[in-house]
């Protein structure tokens, strides 16, 4: 049995983040990564998973696996994805949100719309509080277990990033580090990375695109080398076993599809 290659952009907020654009429905990020041939996306905004089952179902009817995943800013205000495989589990999670997420008003005027949109792009709510907050009660250690102990994969964000990251927050990348894997920044090359940070060779890497526009969904992209479409797949790859691995300098680049 042979490694199939899935061209996979593990990191799309829709418009229910606010920093995503008004444009980033369910069913236009979907239509795009169609267009643009990818299988696997993930939807991961910011410390909300209230957008994901929408974006699946349509997925689903277009043959596009959807990983259900959230973006949390960690006490460090460190971000951090967090990727789960069913409903139980996402909705398990957003209870521990909704718990430790501060009860900061949205200011539309000055940070822009939280909307949650169904697959007619028709709004049908809204998140009341900011949700670019830090956690409270939730360090890196901590969500790490909380992912695990509710069945989820827990991915530290765009670590070598200038904002937002380890590296940006705490100065360094902790040698002890508990992880599934590592999302490095699209702009660096995973061997340029692991010269500097050559102690973390024993993880995985991903890269995606962190795609808050249309146009940018697929900008970059990995490729998951693993023989089928499935949540299992996903978490052994991100493992590296059984061979199958993860490409993060595909040769490929991704062209839109018209017609």
């Amino acid at each position: 049995m042979e490694l199939n290659a899935y061209r996979a952009d593990l990191h799309l907020h829709t418009v229910l983040s606010p920093c995503g654009d008004l444009y980033m429905s369910p069913s236009a990020i979907v239509e795009q990564a169609k267009k643009l041939h990818l299988d696997v996306i993930a939807i991961c905004d910011h410390n909300t998973t209230r957008q994901v089952k929408v974006t699946q179902k349509i997925g689903r009817e277009n043959g596009i696996m959807v990983i259900g995943g959230v973006e949390i800013t960690t006490q460090e205000e460190a971000h951090a994805l967090a990727y789960f495989e069913t409903d139980e589990q996402l909705d398990a999670f957003q209870e521990y949100l909704d718990a430790h997420l501060p009860h900061i008003p949205l200011d539309e005027e000055k940070i822009g719309y939280q909307l949650i949109v169904d697959e007619n792009e028709e709004v049908t709510g809204e998140e009341e509080w900011l949700l670019w907050s830090a956690l409270t009660d939730s360090d890196l250690d901590t969500l790490y277990e909380k992912v695990h102990e509710i069945g989820g994969l827990f991915v530290p964000a765009h670590v070598n990033k200038s904002a937002s990251s380890l590296i940006s927050q705490l100065g360094f990348i902790p040698p002890d580090l508990k992880a599934d894997a590592l999302e490095i920044s699209k702009h660096v090359k995973k061997d340029e990375f692991l010269k500097k940070y050559a102690y973390l060779k024993r993880f995985n890497f991903t890269k995606s695109s962190d795609a808050h526009f249309l146009h940018l969904i697929g900008e970059v992209h990995c490729v998951l080398h693993m023989y089928d479409k499935t949540f299992d797949e996903f978490r052994k790859t991100l493992h590296g076993e059984g061979g199958r691995y993860i490409d993060t300098e595909p040769a490929e680049k991704l062209q839109l599809l018209y017609g």
